[in-house]
């Protein structure tokens, strides 16, 4: 039987994201505005991520047909990109997914990205949560079109599945340095264009040399092929006793301390002993070395010591 989910927990959740979103309330309290899943069952939340063009709405949608058809519920997290001048976004994910949107079983929700970057908008973490505390039994997190380092994904999804197509260039490039080592999954969409193959192999060629045993699989989304597969990497992935969880909190912690330091070294750098190392270089007393080197040696020693 296809389980559904009340129209108000629905209303519920866009509501709770919408005060997340602009800063209208806290993630506690969003929190306590929706009623707590019924079972104790965890959600199974899918990452899905890879260059601009690749097919990734496409996917997704299909992905949404599959677990509905297995009887689960779906929350779709999709985040669009902001005009770097209006900060406005077509939010067009929802327009690819309409076949779905009498489905109470469910939910899709657009995010501007703002000025986050890493893929994904600032409160995709906490949108993420609020959907499966609302008892979605799968979540799938749709980025922005990413390239070799915006990896804030892994941070969010049990499973991630990079997706990309022939002929983007050197597609492989593309991806090939930091999503390599998040991957879960990788799908060459788009196979029936030329170079897919080659794509795939040269894939299968790069999970080979880092070491992880990383399925690389060929799609055409837009007509349903290769979707079998995908749906058997991802229960295969949903059952195994190896989690993302490890390197989701390595990455935010080093993403944290890294932000801290950065704040601090700013700080260091706008006190009275910072702008007097900046001014003495402006007066020709310090060359950039010096001034460098003293800076680093202030900075580092006001980090370490920091509270």
């Amino acid at each position: 039987m296809t389980r559904s989910v009340p129209v108000r927990v629905h209303r519920d959740l866009a509501r709770a994201i919408t005060a997340i979103e602009n800063g209208y309330a806290s993630f506690g309290d969003t929190l306590a505005t929706l009623p707590a899943r019924e079972n104790g069952k965890a959600s199974f939340v899918v990452g899905v991520t890879g260059p601009p063009g690749a097919g990734k709405s496409t996917l997704v949608d299909r992905l949404i047909e599959k677990f509905r058809a297995g009887g689960e519920t779906v929350a779709v997290i999709a985040v669009d990109p902001s005009s770097p001048f209006t900060h406005g976004a077509v939010l067009g994910d929802r327009v690819r997914m309409q076949r779905h949107s009498g489905d109470t079983g469910v939910f899709i929700r657009s995010m501007a990205s703002r000025e986050s970057g890493g893929g994904l908008a600032p409160t995709t973490h906490d949108a993420t949560a609020l959907a499966a505390h609302a008892g979605f039994d799968v979540i799938l997190v749709e980025t922005v079109g990413v390239g070799q380092v915006e990896l804030e994904i892994v941070a969010v999804a049990d499973v991630v599945a990079v997706v990309t197509v022939p002929a983007l260039g050197d597609s492989v490039q593309t991806i090939k340095a930091g999503l390599t080592e998040i991957a879960d999954l990788f799908v060459v969409n788009m196979a029936d264009r030329p170079g897919a193959s080659r794509t795939a192999l040269d894939l299968k060629h790069m999970v080979r040399e880092s070491g992880r045993d990383v399925a690389v699989l060929q799609t055409i989304a837009s007509e349903g092929t290769g979707i079998d597969d995908v749906m058997v990497a991802l229960t295969a992935a949903r059952a195994s006793e190896s989690s993302n969880a490890g390197r989701a909190v390595r990455f935010e912690v080093v993403r944290n301390i890294r932000d801290a330091a950065v704040r601090r070294a700013l700080a260091v750098l706008d006190a009275p002993r910072g702008r007097s190392v900046l001014e003495r270089l402006r007066a020709g007393e310090l060359t950039r070395l010096e001034a460098r080197e003293e800076l680093l040696v202030y900075a580092l020693a006001e980090v370490i010591n920091a509270d």
